[in-house]
């Protein structure tokens, strides 16, 4: 591909990691997904063949290593890719602050948020018996969050573990908890339904750590507000 041209680091930088897609790549690198299938999760709308692309060029560039796992190919973040942290860190605060933050009116996937939900469960929080929480979003099909041995895993069907609470929301609210815009009240009232025992259905939220820029507040000017 060609490149800028360009001595300064800022074009240069640009020119491996300014393609689409490919922050989202090695942002699910550094979020702990290693096979491509799971890093394919968390970036549903990426082809096979240009993730692939993108990978390969991540490598040749230093910022991931690629290995032989027991199930196939595995990505790594190299020192390279482990300093861009701060990089993408700045850049979802500025996003989180600065873009409007409206989920009804916004073209979403619900994967990427169930994905994010799996990787931010508190251990210490959940429940000492393994147990599944199935997730029914906008009709579609279910989705089985397995919280067992102080982890989430998200499947496409239940691996055999009782499912005592059911998750059946619109995905614009699940969206607008997950990302801070409103409480988990507020995401009851827009049409989020937790059914199962009382005692299991209040203790649902704080079973998470909500999405990593949930706490940055919006900038106080038109369109920014949630």
């Amino acid at each position: 591909m060609k490149g800028h041209g360009q001595f300064c680091a800022i074009a240069r930088g640009q020119d491996l990691l300014g393609g689409r897609w490919t922050l989202l790549v090695v942002r699910e690198v550094l979020c702990g997904s290693r096979r491509f299938s799971d890093i394919r999760r968390g970036i549903p709308r990426i082809s096979r063949t240009v993730l692939s692309e993108r990978l390969e060029a991540l490598v040749h560039g230093g910022v991931l290593a690629r290995h032989d796992g027991d199930h196939g190919p595995e990505y790594a973040p190299t020192a390279a890719g482990r300093d861009l942290l701060p990089v993408l860190a700045a850049l979802g605060t500025w996003g989180q602050r600065w873009l409007p933050r409206r989920a009804d009116e916004e073209d979403l996937d619900a994967d990427p948020v169930l994905v994010d939900m799996q990787r931010r469960v508190r251990p210490e929080a959940l429940p000492r018996q393994p147990q599944v929480v199935r997730f029914v979003v906008d009709g579609g099909p279910p989705r089985f969050l397995l919280l067992a041995a102080g982890e989430g895993q998200l499947c496409s069907r239940n691996p055999g573990f009782p499912e005592p609470l059911a998750v059946t929301t619109p995905l614009a609210p699940l969206v607008a908890w997950w990302r801070g815009d409103v409480d988990f009240p507020g995401a009851q009232r827009r049409g989020l339904a937790v059914a199962g025992p009382r005692a299991l259905a209040r203790a649902f939220p704080g079973w998470f750590a909500r999405y990593a820029f949930a706490e940055v507040a919006p900038a106080a000017v038109d369109g920014a507000a949630p």
